[in-house]
């Protein structure tokens, strides 16, 4: 059973888990448009509608009464904020916990997210309190945190191919990563599902390669469109203004209010790499960070510049 099928990963996890040759049912809301969303998954996926965040739909619309080994949920808010978090990284995975309990289910696969060793923001706290509610569970679990998304590090792609600067916060070295595909990620999830040395771990993973720094991913990006790399530095300092700000005003508008976290989400990504946080030697470790798959973000890259891909970053539409 898969929940959170219709994200990005979610739907690269479904893909993986039928090329693998799991039985794979979807559990999704009603779209409002009345769409059918079947054109999303391969044909051997079983797709069931109801309320994700009810125990009571989960039980009789999802499980539906027969034998699930595996509960894999790829939940994420869309946000961010405070009260989108906790009501999905949370509450949701937690009904989803009690109905999979309920429904003699022994093994639950969630994605969560690297970012959540060194917790400041509401939705990594959401995400580290379910993380907690399942380890303590009694089942069997495999908790992936995953480091950054190809998709996450995209959004200047149309910036460099028209000849505008590459952003950079600082001087471009401030963080590194070692970003993992959709596919390869979803791979990693199915992989959870039978691998008995991936059971009862919390499991970071990145994609193959060097971790790379946002200024290394500007060079590269001008580099396939054939130009000079060039870069607008944007100091640290004006983040903190903006958070300051925000979050002063926000104490008189929810609006503002919501912006201020949304401000300082951005700053912690910023500054923040998306790498093992080694807590001995308190540093990011890019030789710890566990590699996975065969795709770079470079790969990447390279087939946007030609126009195969496009992303659609949603929620991760920063720049």
């Amino acid at each position: 059973m898969v929940l959170g099928a219709t994200g990005t990963i979610g739907k690269a996890a479904v893909r993986a888990l039928i090329a693998a040759g799991h039985e794979t049912v979807c559990f999704l809301r009603p779209r409002p448009d009345g769409g059918d969303p079947a054109r999303l998954f391969p044909a051997d996926a079983v797709l069931r509608f109801g309320d994700v965040t009810g125990e009571e739909s989960l039980l009789r619309d999802g499980f539906a009464g027969e034998r699930f080994d595996v509960l894999m949920s790829c939940l994420a808010s869309r946000t961010g904020l405070p009260e989108d978090a906790w009501a999905i990284d949370y509450r949701a995975n937690a009904v989803a916990l009690t109905a999979a309990r309920t429904a003699n289910i022994r093994h639950v696969v969630l994605l969560s997210a690297i970012c959540v060793q060194k917790p400041v923001l509401a939705f990594q706290h959401a995400k580290l309190a379910y993380e907690k509610l399942l380890i303590d569970s009694g089942l069997t679990y495999s908790i992936v945190r995953p480091t950054a998304f190809f998709k996450s590090l995209s959004g200047q792609v149309g910036r460099v191919r028209e000849g505008k600067p590459f952003l950079v916060f600082g001087d471009g070295r401030l963080t590194s990563c070692k970003p993992i595909s959709d596919d390869d990620l979803g791979r990693f999830l199915a992989a959870c599902v039978s691998d008995p040395k991936l059971h009862n771990k919390v499991l970071p993973v990145g994609g193959p390669g060097e971790a790379i720094t946002p200024l290394a991913q500007g060079e590269q990006l001008a580099a396939l469109f054939g130009r000079q790399p060039r870069f607008r530095h944007v100091p640290v300092a004006l983040l903190d203004a903006i958070v300051f700000v925000l979050g002063a005003l926000g104490r008189f508008s929810p609006n503002l209010r919501s912006k201020a976290e949304l401000a300082r989400i951005g700053r912690y990504y910023a500054t923040e790499s998306m790498l093992l946080w080694d807590a001995q030697a308190q540093r990011y470790d890019a030789a710890l960070t566990p590699s996975f798959g065969t795709e770079t973000l470079f790969d990447h890259y390279a087939r946007a510049a030609r126009g195969e891909v496009a992303d659609d970053r949603g929620e991760h539409a920063v720049f």
